[in-house]
């Protein structure tokens, strides 16, 4: 993890709640 900017930390973060959410959102999809 050395090396890499906050903000792409950031999007990785939010871009995996979201897939979470939407998982749990839409189960017969997964």
């Amino acid at each position: 993890m050395e090396g890499l900017p906050m903000w792409f930390l950031a999007v990785v973060i939010v871009m995996l709640i979201v897939y979470l959410v939407y998982a749990l959102i839409n189960p017969e999809k997964f």
